[in-house]
């Protein structure tokens, strides 16, 4: 039987955010929070295998008790269990903080049932780090395929994974040992409409929280503000470039215009420096 594990964030809607200028810090307030894309699609591949192989998907989040929400959504597309790591001392993780909460609950998780595969979005688009995912996979000494866009194949048997994973140039194809840890694009799996039993179960799935009581014992050194070295200098938002100057071609005609942007171009330094590096 195969069993998935997929860790999955609640993040404000990128869409919406906006910078204090006084502060330097994202103002959440009145921005709705959404299921990080990535971590959808993620799991929608897990949930699809799922199906195909028999098992089961569990899911695992950090964060305040608002990313229930989250979890019941993912109850909603296929997920079978949730599990929400949430305490106060978790407040001001960074990267490395967070990667040490979720590896340890992920290691707990895996004692109680074995984990054939962890699916991680790429990276989640409040922070864009892609840091977290590899860092659990670190953590746990286990493979890890970054940029993962496609299965190809899933032995249980034989103990291995084919997938296809993205890189600037092209797209790889890799063979896995299980168990391994991916990390995704949404080209890996497009999400479903849920079925009617899984939306109804999820308006009633109660996720379980696990804190610093228990069942984990985190070191409270690794976690929170404490286990967390990032200091972030500054954000803010970045100047709005002058608009360029526009040449109407419908009143000078579409000859001169393209003359007189070329003209331009050569008075700005713009056209030699190009036409200089074509060689």
């Amino acid at each position: 039987m195969f069993h998935a594990l997929v860790a999955v964030k609640q993040v404000p809607d990128t869409t919406n955010i906006r910078i204090d200028p006084e502060t330097g810090n994202l103002v959440r307030e009145g921005v709705p929070a959404i299921f990080n894309p990535y971590d959808a699609h993620a799991l929608a591949a897990a949930v699809e295998w799922k199906r195909k192989l028999g098992g089961k998907v569990t899911v695992v989040s950090m964060g305040p008790p608002s990313f229930i929400v989250t979890l019941r959504e993912a109850i909603e597309m296929g997920a079978d269990e949730a599990y929400l790591v949430s305490d106060r001392k978790f407040a001001g993780a960074d990267t490395l903080a967070t990667s040490y909460v979720l590896a340890e609950t992920i290691r707990r998780l895996n004692e109680q049932d074995p984990v054939d595969m962890i699916f991680f979005g790429k990276q989640a688009i409040d922070g864009d780090t892609a840091q977290v995912g590899p860092g659990v996979a670190t953590r746990l000494d286990l493979p890890i395929l970054t940029y993962a866009v496609k299965i190809r194949d899933i032995d249980l048997e034989a103990r291995k994974a084919i997938v296809e994973r993205k890189t600037e140039r092209w797209v790889e194809v890799v063979e896995l040992p299980l168990p391994v840890m991916l990390t995704c694009d949404k080209e890996i799996a497009e999400i479903p409409f849920a079925p009617l039993p899984d939306l109804i179960r999820s308006l009633k799935y109660d996720p379980e929280v696990w804190t610093m009581a228990g069942p984990v014992e985190f070191d409270r050194g690794q976690v929170g503000v404490r286990g967390s070295p990032t200091i972030v200098y500054k954000m803010g938002t970045p100047e709005l470039p002058e608009p360029g100057e526009k040449i109407n071609t419908r009143e000078v005609g579409v000859e001169a215009a393209v003359r007189e942007a070329l003209a331009k171009a050569e008075s700005a330094g713009v056209l030699s420096a190009v036409l200089g590096g074509a060689k």
